[in-house]
């Protein structure tokens, strides 16, 4: 089952991200707090919005997604941040409905693409993605500013 979260799930997103970031090699990176997360999800101006999957009630994975927009298509789209299924779940298929139900979100919402990001060593999910339809996109790179040089940047350094 998939079901929008809710101010509960609060703790279960921050444990995932904490094991998301577990699994992508950098544990130590998490800085969000649960209090930041309640703001961004449900807060008085939301930032992005997560799916919470479910098997007998209990959480096996979310997704983590927001709205982007494409100047060229003239239309949002929607950019998932964050993918998880416990080890224990997969295989199940969670993963697989996480997507086809973001997928429909995406539609639904008139959506111009549906895009995320993987880091290149994780062949399982590119794999995964790959099977899904996903396309990579070879010729665009991410681009990245934060910290000091984010300061630095809007001339507050």
């Amino acid at each position: 089952m998939i079901r929008p979260a809710t101010p509960a799930d609060v703790p279960a997103v921050l444990r995932f991200v904490r094991e998301l970031a577990e699994y992508e090699r950098e544990p130590d990176a998490v800085e969000a707090t649960e209090a930041m997360l309640h703001e961004a999800l449900f807060g008085e101006r939301p930032a992005a919005e997560a799916v919470i999957a479910e098997a007998d009630g209990t959480p096996i994975g979310f997704a983590l997604f927001f709205h982007n927009f494409s100047t060229w298509k003239g239309r949002s789209g929607l950019y998932l941040e964050d993918l998880y299924v416990t080890p224990a779940a997969r295989g199940s298929g969670t993963g697989k409905a996480l997507l086809r139900h973001l997928a429909g979100v995406a539609l639904d919402r008139g959506c111009a693409r549906f895009e995320w990001a993987v880091l290149d060593w994780n062949t399982p999910a590119i794999d995964f993605y790959r099977a899904m339809g996903a396309v990579a996109m070879e010729e665009w790179t991410v681009q990245r500013v934060d910290g000091d040089a984010l300061a630095r940047l809007a001339g507050r350094a």
